[in-house]
Order: structure tokens, then sequence, then C-alpha cells
């Protein structure tokens, strides 16, 4: 099946060929592409990840997105926008599938969770906390804080008792480790001190899961996702950095209910 971001991203590769782009010319906007085509940004921000993964365009945070010439970035053999695999996944379509998966996966570990389980989410966070610490001191984000992340969430997904829900969220997170887009999404971000508040959110989805909560783990989950996709955003802007304040469109409000 084909993704939207990757039909959006084949139809801004069409334009640049028919409307006689040249290396070096600046595209329009996310907003105006997301107006023009009537998608999200997010959306837009995706198919840009791809094409520059392409080869096509490339990406200046906080000025645009500009046209490649042949030869200037490494290149796939097929210059086609289709060249990124197929089998990857938008960074914020997989934050979403991540955002209903896991809040549910919360709300019933809420139920079942054990002391023991409460133990190690404690000590999980406490080891995340100093990982991201030590990493912000020294000026480069390693691999520690990410793992304490995926191990905090993961045992949030053992605590259910259900290894099928289990299995759920570690082939999400796995998806995410192999996705190329993810990781050049990450790697427009130099600042990682925002990565604290989400230390807090941890904070909150424990406290529901040590009073058994089971509707407020789900919505401290849900909120701790929903402030995961909205940084990741405001943080990898290639537009106006000003912009970013009031943008949300379709695609990241959670659905009244």
């Amino acid at each position: 099946m084909r993704r939207q971001y990757q039909i959006i991203g084949e139809q801004i590769g069409q334009q640049i060929d028919r409307d006689g782009y040249i290396p070096g010319d600046r595209l329009p906007t996310e907003r105006e592409y997301a107006e023009r085509f009537d998608v999200s940004r997010t959306v837009v921000r995706e198919a840009f990840i791809m094409l520059e993964l392409a080869g096509r365009v490339e990406v200046r945070k906080g000025s645009g997105t500009y046209v490649c010439a042949p030869g200037d970035r490494p290149r796939p053999a097929s210059t086609n926008a289709q060249a990124e695999p197929v089998e990857d996944i938008g960074p914020f379509e997989l934050l979403k599938a991540r955002q209903v998966v896991e809040s549910a996966v919360a709300a019933a570990a809420a139920e079942l969770v054990t002391p023991a389980d409460i133990r190690a989410l404690s000590t999980l966070l406490a080891e995340e906390r100093q990982a991201l610490e030590t990493s912000i001191g020294g000026q480069e984000l390693t691999n520690a804080p990410d793992q304490a992340d995926r191990a905090f969430h993961l045992l949030i997904a053992r605590a259910s008792q259900n290894t099928l829900l289990e299995d759920a969220v570690n082939r999400l997170w796995e998806q995410r480790d192999r996705s190329p887009m993810w990781r050049r999404l990450h790697g427009r971000i130099m600042d990682f001190s925002y990565r604290r508040s989400w230390l807090d959110d941890h904070d909150r989805i424990l406290a529901c899961l040590k009073k058994r909560d089971s509707a407020g783990a789900h919505d401290a989950m849900w909120g701790h996702i929903e402030h995961v996709m909205h940084t990741l955003f405001t943080h990898s802007d290639t537009d106006d950095p000003g912009f970013d304040g009031y943008l949300f469109t379709r695609g990241l409000e959670r659905p009244s209910s």
C-alpha cells in the first residue's frame, strides 16, 4: 500500500521536473504545499524527508528546501522519488500508531501492573534521567537515553501481562529503529534539552500506574506521545522558525470523543 507521503513526494518530484526548477532553487514552503495538496504539514514534511533521502532535494533547517543537482548528494541508483523503500513509514505516521496502541496498552497495564514492575519502571526512569543529563552536558545525544526511553515503554507493555500487546509495541519500536526517515528527522535536531519534559511525562505515566488508574494511564501516555509529535515537528521546522507556534493542522490532534 502506498503511503500518503509517498504520493505527495512523487507529485512534488514531478512538479520539480515539470516546472523547470534548477539546482539551488528554493521550493515552496511546507505550508504552501500542505494547502496545495490539502494535506497536513506532517505529510509534506515526510514527503520532503523521502525526497531528501532520494537525493532530489536538500533540506536546510530554518531556511527551506532546495532542489539538488545530480551528484550533489549521495543518491540511490534510481532518481525516482519513490526510491525510498516502501516498507519505511513516515515518522509522524509511526508516532500516531504508537499513540493509539501504547495508550491502550498503558490502560491495560494499569490494571495488572505488579510491585516488581513499578520498581523496575522507577529504576529505568532514574537511569533515563541520568543518561539524558550526561548527554546534554556533553552536548551530544548518545544512545543511552534513547535505550532507557525504549526500555521504559516496553516494560509498560510487558506489565499488561499480554504477550501480543507487548509484541505489538516492540514491533513499532523496531520499525522506528530501522527507519531511515526517522534517523533523518532526528539528524536535523541539535538541541536535546527539550527531552527533559518528556521525562516529566514519564513521571505522570508512572504515577498513574502506581495508582492503578487505567483512564489516567491512557491519557498520560496519549499526552506524552502527542507532546513528542509536537516537539519533533517544531524542532525540525525547515521554514520560518517563528511559524510553528500555531501551525498544527489535521493529523496531530486527538479526535474528540
